[in-house]
């Protein structure tokens, strides 16, 4: 858990970069949920840490624009009842987010033609409804 989290190759947060904070949780747990912090929140600086690739910085902080506050992002976790498994929750969560604003823009798509054959099949099919709605039409010659 104290161990540095990859989050890809080239891109490993140090455990040190990482801010803890326990609180009260108001999620299950009964009596204790009063008196133990089980809730686990987890801060990473996004903008001013060193262990990000400078490319991967301005990815994430583009993605993450409305999830950071002054270039730290910062992940809630008050699911279970145990903090130990919180802080396993908010570790993955971060590193998912991470991992998805750093992932590499979608290769643009290249446009096409429409097949000859395509265009054979539409233009059918066009004839055939055309068709069926003037076999449905009201004759005058009644």
């Amino acid at each position: 858990m104290s161990g540095p989290l990859e989050v890809r190759p080239g891109f490993v947060v140090p455990a040190g970069e990482l801010t803890w904070r326990f609180s009260r949780s108001s999620g299950p747990g009964g009596q204790s949920v009063n008196t133990t912090d089980s809730r686990a929140s987890v801060s990473f600086d996004v903008g001013r840490s060193p262990s990000i690739p400078e490319q991967l910085r301005r990815r994430a902080l583009d993605r993450l624009a409305k999830r950071l506050v002054d270039g730290v992002l910062t992940v809630h976790v008050d699911r279970e009842r145990s903090q130990h498994l919180n802080r396993q929750i908010a570790t993955q969560r971060l590193v998912h987010l991470l991992r998805e604003a750093t992932r590499a823009p979608a290769r643009p798509r290249r446009p096409t033609r429409p097949t000859a054959g395509s265009r054979e099949r539409r233009l059918a099919a066009k004839q055939r409804r055309a068709s069926t709605k003037k076999l449905r039409r009201v004759s005058d010659d009644d």
